[in-house]
């Protein structure tokens, strides 16, 4: 994999924010494989396709990509309208993410990461203010992609910090954690929350104790279900079953990095 960005393929274009688009898309395009079925390239859609930018020809996965000059992914993704936003995630025509950060001076890509499609729920989706009665789109709202509130193991680098990652384990990564597209509604929304319950714990083990500790959070959340104790415990020997997290010893765990 070739991270260098080949600034020849945009000398036609003036605009910054079509050169990143060009740059970035060119270079997924010729360098990037599909982390679901291993395929060694990716289809691109026609220009303006509304839901996706690429997609897999054998397993039939679409991908969006998103990109930036950083060196660092950050903490929110600037994304488009709000309510297509929200639309888009509860379709079945949602696509994966694609995440991409470049360094300008190098033109080197320093990050480039999947987040699957069944990781992407209203919750992480922040609205953003309407534009001014004096903008050109008033009234419009825009959205962020709040990734901060995306479990740990939901964030596939294909690259990180400039470095490539062993293809067989982003894809083993992408099939440990498939199982979640399978769940709908509050299903998905419990088996997420308690992961990221697990990734808010210091150190490697924790315990049923020190899980319990986002009880009331849940309740808040979750205000019709009267055990939230009985579900955290549910939820967790579903992520020891598909070797998520381990079972150490009665009411102890140990996390699993993928």
């Amino acid at each position: 994999m070739n991270l260098h960005l080949n600034k020849d393929i945009a000398s036609n274009y003036k605009s910054n924010s079509q050169i990143a688009r060009i740059l970035t898309e060119y270079w997924v395009k010729t360098n990037s494989y599909c982390p679901v079925c291993g395929k060694p390239y990716l289809c691109e859609f026609e220009n303006n396709k509304p839901v996706a930018d690429f997609y897999c020809d054998s397993c039939h996965e679409q991908y969006e990509l998103k990109s930036r000059k950083d060196n660092s992914i950050g903490k929110q993704i600037v994304d488009g309208a709000y309510s297509t936003m929200i639309k888009r995630i509860n379709s079945s025509t949602n696509p994966n993410f694609f995440f991409l950060t470049y360094d300008k001076a190098l033109m080197e890509v320093n990050n480039f990461l999947i987040i699957p499609k069944h990781y992407f729920t209203s919750d992480i989706i922040n609205k953003r203010k309407a534009l001014s009665p004096n903008a050109r789109r008033a009234g419009w709202v825009g959205c962020n992609i709040d990734i901060t509130k995306i479990p740990g193991n939901g964030k596939i680098f294909i690259v990180k910090d400039s470095k490539v990652v062993d293809e067989k384990k982003v894809i083993e990564k992408w099939q440990r954690t498939s199982f979640i597209g399978n769940k709908r509604g509050e299903s998905r929304g419990w088996i997420l929350d308690i992961m990221n319950c697990v990734d808010a714990i210091d150190g490697e083990s924790f315990s049923l104790k020190d899980i319990y500790r986002f009880e009331d959070t849940l309740k808040i959340k979750y205000p019709d279900n009267h055990f939230i104790k009985d579900k955290i415990r549910q939820q967790l020997q579903i992520l020891r079953d598909k070797g998520l997290i381990d079972f150490v010893s009665r009411g102890r765990y140990r996390k699993v990095i993928l």
